[in-house]
């Protein structure tokens, strides 16, 4: 618990808490030049997420598979990789659990729905792992690579849906067995048929499995290792290209249950799309607002859920077009990006309190 507090008192927390209000701010004067009070804008957003036990619900929703996606990233940068795959991990995930999901019947809910989110994560780590052997046996940056698995995993998930699960004269699958569900419907009920599910609290767990595992375990700390400084942990006895292969296995996971968790929970089947949905290139900045560690990252979900789902009620209560909240993130991630600018804005306040000190 002390260290917890302790990260909170970092400035690598200091810093990230300036650039979200700086992008606040910055999003404040573009709606001010586009002739929209800003007040009403964020007093409509605020209302749309917290005014309700319905828009709170789905505020939950949308940072579901943020939490899990900026972890995919997170863990991957931490040791030493920048997996950019996240989204087609997610788009594997939904495939693993959909196919678990709609082909297997008859089994009970407390069978059926765990192994649907087992294979999820299973298909989204193995999809991440192949980046990972591929980098630790031909020494191929996992950027490209996991960029290019991106669209492949677009075309063969599209390809497996319309093949084996599509629903006649519909671009989606058809539906998943009930017993697969993941959906708390005595939950949804209450807070105004808001698509809650189990996955919310999964992805909470996850972030503390994400730091006890990798602060608290030998396993952990060889990843650590191995991203620190690959050439000291091979010397130090250190199997690097194992490390890689597993730690991009566990970042697949964490963007494959993403994925299980939208099909499974959400919404009961999955689409043919024609483009990537975004999960994964937003958990990149969700990632970065977290700083890579796993409690940022939950406070980072948590931010672009509420901007994201909250949006609509700048857009209908206050007339703001929801494209001024992408402006506010995009500013956000800026800031975050430039620590430097934010850090030479901060020196006064930092000057005065060594000054204090003394």
């Amino acid at each position: 618990m002390n260290k917890f507090l302790k990260w909170f008192a970092s400035d690598s927390f200091i810093v990230s808490l300036a650039a979200i209000v700086m992008g606040l701010l910055l999003g404040a004067v573009v709606m001010m030049i586009g002739g929209y009070n800003p007040i009403t804008a964020y007093g409509a957003l605020i209302s749309r997420v917290f005014g309700d036990w319905y828009g709170f619900g789905e505020a939950l929703r949308e940072m579901t598979p943020l939490v899990l996606t900026g972890l995919a990233v997170a863990f991957a940068f931490r040791a030493g990789m920048f997996n950019i795959g996240a989204e087609g991990q997610v788009l594997m995930g939904m495939t693993g659990a959909s196919l678990i999901g709609i082909k297997l019947t008859g089994l009970p809910a407390l069978i059926h729905a765990p192994l649907a989110i087992i294979a999820g994560a299973l298909f989204g780590g193995l999809w991440a792992a192949l980046a990972g052997y591929i980098k630790a046996k031909r020494g191929v940056n996992e950027v490209i690579t996991t960029i290019m698995l991106n669209w492949t995993a677009l075309f063969l998930c599209n390809y497996i849906v319309r093949t084996f699960l599509l629903m006649p004269g519909n671009q989606r699958s058809v539906e998943i067995q009930p017993s697969a569900s993941i959906s708390i419907d005595w939950l949804s009920q209450m807070m105004g048929n808001a698509r809650v599910h189990w996955g919310i609290l999964l992805a909470m767990l996850a972030s503390t499995f994400f730091y006890y595992f990798l602060w608290k375990t030998k396993q952990g700390f060889e990843l650590r290792a191995v991203g620190s400084n690959p050439e000291a942990a091979r010397y130090a006895g250190i199997n690097v290209s194992k490390n890689i292969v597993k730690a991009m296995f566990i970042s697949g996971v964490f963007a494959g249950l993403a994925g299980a968790f939208e099909t499974l929970g959400v919404f009961h089947y999955q689409s043919v799309y024609s483009s990537l949905p975004g999960y994964g290139f937003n958990g990149i900045a969700v990632a970065l607002l977290g700083m890579t560690h796993p409690f940022g990252v939950l406070a980072g979900a948590g931010l672009f859920g509420s901007l994201t789902y909250g949006s609509a009620g700048m857009s209908f209560d206050a007339g703001v077009p929801p494209e001024i909240i992408q402006i506010v993130i995009g500013s956000i991630i800026f800031f975050i990006a430039a620590q430097g600018i934010v850090r030479f804005l901060l020196k006064p306040v930092y000057k005065r309190k060594k000054e204090k000190v003394l």
